[in-house]
């Protein structure tokens, strides 16, 4: 039986159908299936599916966005059950997000924020136009283990380097890891502002967080 709900959890992920992974995740409930067995063995396969199709140019991103959606969607109805239990799931890391200061793109750091989250990353997403000093007292607020910020323009990316520098001023650059992204960010970019790593999509940027957590 479980088998089969399994299956029918990661394709309603594959399928971006928010609606049905819902219903699944509250028959879950009812059946008192363990809520971390649906997500790790069933919802959480259809993202790492998506994602991997993704990674090799077979599912595009308006997909990869409803899978998100539907994760988030699934993992939202089984967290009551998660804490009753008083075993959240193992949190992976702290995670704030940010678009830089200048720069109101939005879409591939929401989707960034969304793929952490079904992940098991706790993302604190503080939206876009980000000065610096926001940036950075969210991360000591929540004491966060990474930072990610996001620019699409060449001429807002200076304000990655910009945090990076406020940092190092603090005495801070050793407590957080850097990550950016963004469509002009590239590897000589992010070894040249001395940040912790890059990543073109959001299926990179969990693996990278990931990494830098030590838990990949």
């Amino acid at each position: 039986m479980s088998e089969e709900m399994y299956k029918e959890m990661a394709q309603s992920i594959i399928d971006g159908d928010s609606d049905k992974s819902v219903e699944l995740a509250q028959k879950a409930i009812e059946i008192q299936m363990h809520p971390l067995d649906a997500i790790t063995k069933g919802f959480v396969v259809g993202v790492n599916y998506i994602g991997d199709q993704f990674g090799k140019g077979e599912a595009f991103l308006p997909e990869l966005v409803m899978a998100g959606e539907a994760m988030k969607a699934a993992v939202a109805t089984l967290d009551p059950e998660l804490r009753k239990l008083g075993e959240a799931r193992e949190i992976m890391g702290r995670v704030v997000l940010a678009t830089v200061e200048g720069d109101i793109h939005e879409i591939g750091k929401t989707l960034v924020g969304t793929m952490l989250s079904a992940s098991g990353f706790e993302v604190y997403d503080i939206g876009v136009d980000a000065p610096a000093d926001k940036i950075i007292g969210k991360a000591i607020e929540v004491d966060a283990n990474i930072i990610g910020m996001s620019a699409l323009l060449t001429t807002t990316m200076v304000r990655q380097r910009e945090v990076i520098d406020e940092l190092e001023k603090e005495g801070l650059r050793g407590k957080f890891k850097v990550i950016v992204g963004g469509a002009p960010i590239t590897r000589e970019w992010y070894e040249k502002i001395k940040a912790d790593g890059y990543s073109e999509d959001a299926i990179g940027a969990v693996k990278l967080a990931k990494e830098l957590v030590g838990k990949e």
